[in-house]
């Protein structure tokens, strides 16, 4: 899963892309407000935190812009604690759910890990398909009770798939989704992983599409 941060508090948004990476996310960031239109309108998200109080152009006018271009992410806003008029405003702007200032950053994951959850049309954290189990609270991973042992590679993957199962996912769209725009993007990477998959789960629950991509199905 791919999330974009856009805060312009450099510590801050440190913390919060190193939370984020470790809960196994991709990450990109953007300091200020225009850039992070640029990416939120040109690169495909799962989710994108939002600061309100931005430079150069503010978090409810980015909001806007998207929504307005028809960009259905879902978005997580920040906001100082007292003002709830931008709570307010980014709610009518379009945002899906805010966090006030000071606040812990596992509020933040778990109300990220909700929003691509409620997109992916999951109930819970807990992401079943057959025996098949994956926490998106723990980042574990288990078949028929058996914990499996993944790379961050290998998680991130299944953990798409999981969020979207029963549904092809292409190749391109992997890529897109479980790398930072700063990487090296090789589509025989993903080959490689799924393969990886496919041994450590062993049973035959992703599905190969010819000329399509990949499938996660019910036994």
């Amino acid at each position: 899963m791919r999330v974009l941060v856009v805060e312009d508090d450099d510590n801050l948004r440190r913390q919060l892309r190193e939370a984020l990476e470790a809960g196994g996310y991709v990450v990109d960031e953007a300091a200020d407000g225009e850039e992070g239109h640029f990416l939120g309108d040109t690169e495909p998200y799962d989710a994108i935190v939002l600061d309100v109080g931005l430079p150069v152009m503010d978090g409810i006018s980015v909001l806007e812009r998207w929504r307005r271009d028809q960009k259905k992410v879902p978005v997580l806003i920040l906001t100082a604690r007292d003002r709830w008029s931008d709570k307010v405003a980014g709610i009518d702007a379009g945002a899906d759910d805010y966090v006030t200032k000071p606040f812990h950053i596992e509020e933040v994951l778990a109300r990220v890990r909700a929003l691509i959850r409620r997109a992916a049309g999951h109930a819970t954290s807990e992401l079943e398909c057959g025996p098949l189990r994956l926490d998106t609270r723990t980042a574990r991973v288990s078949v028929d009770g058996t914990p499996l042992k993944l790379t961050s590679h290998e998680y991130r993957l299944l953990d798409y798939l999981m969020h979207h199962q029963d549904s092809v996912v292409s190749r391109s769209e992997l890529i897109e989704h479980l790398y930072d725009q700063d990487f090296d993007r090789d589509s025989n990477t993903i080959e490689v992983f799924v393969g990886r998959l496919r041994k450590k789960i062993g049973i035959d629950l992703i599905e190969t599409i010819r000329g399509q991509g990949y499938r996660l199905r019910h036994e």
